[in-house]
Protein backbone atom coordinates (compact mmCIF):
# COMPACT_ATOMS: atom_id res chain seq x y z
CA UNK A 1 0.00 0.00 0.00
CA UNK A 2 2.72 2.47 0.93
CA UNK A 3 4.28 1.88 -2.57
CA UNK A 4 1.45 2.60 -4.14
CA UNK A 5 1.04 5.71 -2.41
CA UNK A 6 4.47 6.46 -2.73
CA UNK A 7 3.91 6.43 -7.04
CA UNK A 8 0.74 7.88 -6.51
CA UNK A 9 2.65 10.79 -5.14
CA UNK A 10 5.37 11.24 -7.53
CA UNK A 11 3.04 10.39 -10.95
CA UNK A 12 1.25 13.42 -9.08
CA UNK A 13 4.80 15.55 -8.96
CA UNK A 14 5.95 14.55 -11.73
CA UNK A 15 2.60 15.55 -13.62
CA UNK A 16 2.30 19.10 -11.83
CA UNK A 17 6.16 20.01 -13.14
CA UNK A 18 5.20 19.11 -16.59
CA UNK A 19 2.70 21.14 -16.07
CA UNK A 20 4.27 24.26 -14.60
CA UNK A 21 7.36 24.19 -17.08
CA UNK A 22 7.92 26.89 -19.55
CA UNK A 23 6.94 26.85 -23.22
CA UNK A 24 8.81 27.77 -25.65
CA UNK A 25 7.98 29.40 -29.04
CA UNK A 26 9.96 29.53 -32.31
CA UNK A 27 9.38 33.07 -33.84
CA UNK A 28 7.68 32.39 -37.05
CA UNK A 29 9.56 34.89 -40.01
CA UNK A 30 6.49 35.03 -41.95
CA UNK A 31 4.25 36.54 -39.71
CA UNK A 32 6.77 38.64 -37.77
CA UNK A 33 7.73 42.29 -39.13
CA UNK A 34 9.84 44.94 -36.80
CA UNK A 35 8.67 48.35 -38.29
CA UNK A 36 9.16 51.61 -37.57
CA UNK A 37 8.58 55.09 -38.30
CA UNK A 38 11.23 58.21 -38.37
CA UNK A 39 11.16 61.85 -39.34
CA UNK A 40 11.49 63.24 -42.60
CA UNK A 41 12.77 66.45 -41.83
CA UNK A 42 8.98 67.19 -39.69
CA UNK A 43 7.33 67.01 -43.56
CA UNK A 44 6.29 63.41 -42.64
CA UNK A 45 7.50 60.61 -41.01
CA UNK A 46 8.76 57.78 -43.24
CA UNK A 47 7.76 54.06 -42.24
CA UNK A 48 9.93 50.95 -42.92
CA UNK A 49 10.15 47.18 -41.70
CA UNK A 50 12.32 44.55 -41.59
CA UNK A 51 11.67 41.48 -43.65
CA UNK A 52 14.20 38.77 -41.83
CA UNK A 53 13.54 38.09 -38.29
CA UNK A 54 13.93 34.82 -36.36
CA UNK A 55 14.15 34.15 -32.37
CA UNK A 56 12.17 32.64 -29.93
CA UNK A 57 10.24 33.45 -27.03
CA UNK A 58 10.00 31.76 -23.66
CA UNK A 59 6.88 31.98 -21.42
CA UNK A 60 6.64 30.51 -18.20
CA UNK A 61 2.69 31.43 -17.39
CA UNK A 62 2.37 30.11 -14.19
CA UNK A 63 5.70 31.68 -12.60
CA UNK A 64 5.09 34.87 -14.05
CA UNK A 65 8.30 34.70 -15.89
CA UNK A 66 9.53 34.91 -19.51
CA UNK A 67 12.72 35.70 -21.95
CA UNK A 68 12.95 37.06 -25.94
CA UNK A 69 15.62 36.85 -27.89
CA UNK A 70 15.17 38.29 -31.48
CA UNK A 71 17.66 38.81 -34.53
CA UNK A 72 16.70 40.93 -37.10
CA UNK A 73 18.85 40.83 -40.45
CA UNK A 74 19.62 44.60 -41.03
CA UNK A 75 20.09 44.09 -44.48
CA UNK A 76 16.39 43.19 -44.33
CA UNK A 77 15.12 46.75 -44.54
CA UNK A 78 11.85 47.95 -46.92
CA UNK A 79 11.13 51.48 -46.82
CA UNK A 80 8.85 50.46 -50.01
CA UNK A 81 11.39 52.61 -52.19
CA UNK A 82 14.59 51.02 -53.34
CA UNK A 83 16.40 53.70 -53.73
CA UNK A 84 15.90 54.24 -49.90
CA UNK A 85 16.64 50.60 -48.97
CA UNK A 86 19.96 50.85 -50.92
CA UNK A 87 21.13 53.99 -49.22
CA UNK A 88 19.76 53.09 -45.50
CA UNK A 89 22.47 50.01 -45.35
CA UNK A 90 25.79 51.85 -46.56
CA UNK A 91 28.38 52.90 -44.08
CA UNK A 92 26.41 56.48 -43.23
CA UNK A 93 23.25 54.89 -41.86
CA UNK A 94 22.89 51.17 -40.90
CA UNK A 95 26.50 50.15 -42.22
CA UNK A 96 25.15 47.06 -43.15
CA UNK A 97 28.34 45.20 -43.96
CA UNK A 98 29.97 46.26 -40.27
CA UNK A 99 26.98 45.48 -38.45
CA UNK A 100 24.36 42.83 -40.23
CA UNK A 101 22.39 42.14 -37.07
CA UNK A 102 20.25 44.19 -34.83
CA UNK A 103 19.18 41.61 -31.83
CA UNK A 104 17.13 42.36 -28.88
CA UNK A 105 17.52 40.03 -25.94
CA UNK A 106 15.10 40.75 -22.60
CA UNK A 107 16.17 40.59 -18.91
CA UNK A 108 12.64 40.43 -17.57
CA UNK A 109 9.07 39.92 -18.50
CA UNK A 110 6.10 41.75 -16.43
CA UNK A 111 3.13 39.66 -16.13
CA UNK A 112 -0.80 40.81 -15.96
CA UNK A 113 -2.69 38.22 -14.78
CA UNK A 114 -1.27 35.31 -17.23
CA UNK A 115 -0.24 38.07 -20.04
CA UNK A 116 3.18 39.49 -20.47
CA UNK A 117 2.38 43.08 -20.27
CA UNK A 118 5.92 44.25 -21.28
CA UNK A 119 9.30 43.52 -21.55
CA UNK A 120 13.03 45.39 -20.43
CA UNK A 121 15.48 44.58 -22.57
CA UNK A 122 18.81 45.16 -24.89
CA UNK A 123 18.42 46.32 -27.96
CA UNK A 124 22.02 46.05 -30.57
CA UNK A 125 21.91 48.45 -33.39
CA UNK A 126 24.64 49.54 -35.10
CA UNK A 127 27.25 47.70 -32.90
CA UNK A 128 25.94 49.89 -29.56
CA UNK A 129 23.97 48.01 -26.43
CA UNK A 130 20.91 49.94 -25.23
CA UNK A 131 18.11 49.28 -22.68
CA UNK A 132 14.82 49.26 -24.45
CA UNK A 133 11.31 48.41 -22.80
CA UNK A 134 8.64 47.28 -25.35
CA UNK A 135 5.29 47.63 -24.50
CA UNK A 136 2.66 44.93 -25.28
CA UNK A 137 -0.51 46.04 -26.31
CA UNK A 138 -1.91 42.75 -27.24
CA UNK A 139 -1.42 39.03 -26.83
CA UNK A 140 -3.53 36.07 -27.43
CA UNK A 141 -2.08 32.40 -27.88
CA UNK A 142 -4.63 30.00 -30.01
CA UNK A 143 -4.51 26.01 -31.35
CA UNK A 144 -3.86 27.26 -34.85
CA UNK A 145 -5.82 25.73 -37.33
CA UNK A 146 -3.19 24.70 -39.96
CA UNK A 147 -0.21 24.26 -37.71
CA UNK A 148 -2.00 22.00 -35.12
CA UNK A 149 0.04 23.58 -32.53
CA UNK A 150 -0.29 26.42 -29.84
CA UNK A 151 0.85 29.83 -31.35
CA UNK A 152 1.22 33.13 -30.06
CA UNK A 153 0.94 36.68 -31.32
CA UNK A 154 1.69 40.23 -29.56
CA UNK A 155 1.78 43.59 -30.53
CA UNK A 156 4.50 45.69 -29.13
CA UNK A 157 5.50 48.90 -29.05
CA UNK A 158 8.78 51.25 -27.98
CA UNK A 159 10.69 54.54 -28.63
CA UNK A 160 14.19 55.39 -28.61
CA UNK A 161 16.68 57.80 -29.46
CA UNK A 162 18.93 56.47 -32.55
CA UNK A 163 21.26 59.28 -31.55
CA UNK A 164 22.21 56.75 -28.75
CA UNK A 165 23.31 53.42 -31.21
CA UNK A 166 25.15 55.90 -33.04
CA UNK A 167 22.30 56.89 -36.12
CA UNK A 168 23.24 60.15 -36.06
CA UNK A 169 22.32 60.82 -39.86
CA UNK A 170 20.45 63.96 -40.63
CA UNK A 171 20.58 64.94 -37.39
CA UNK A 172 19.41 67.88 -36.01
CA UNK A 173 17.41 68.37 -39.35
CA UNK A 174 15.45 65.14 -38.78
CA UNK A 175 14.28 64.13 -35.32
CA UNK A 176 15.89 61.40 -33.45
CA UNK A 177 13.60 59.79 -32.25
CA UNK A 178 12.25 56.62 -33.33
CA UNK A 179 9.00 54.50 -32.75
CA UNK A 180 8.74 50.65 -33.09
CA UNK A 181 5.92 48.52 -33.40
CA UNK A 182 6.22 44.65 -33.52
CA UNK A 183 3.98 42.88 -34.46
CA UNK A 184 4.89 38.79 -33.66
CA UNK A 185 3.64 35.47 -33.74
CA UNK A 186 5.31 31.94 -32.56
CA UNK A 187 4.96 28.41 -32.41
CA UNK A 188 4.99 26.52 -29.69
CA UNK A 189 7.88 23.84 -29.92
Amino acid sequence: MKIQSLIAVLIATSAASAMAAPDTYTIDPAHTYPSFEADHMGLSYWRGKYKKTSGTVVLDRAAKTGSVNIDIDAGSIDFGLDAMNAHAVKEDIFDVAKYPKITYKSKSVTFKGEDPMSIEGDLTLHGVTKPVTLIITKFKCIMHPMHKKEVCGADASAVFNRADFGVTKGIPMFSPEVRLAIQVEAIKN
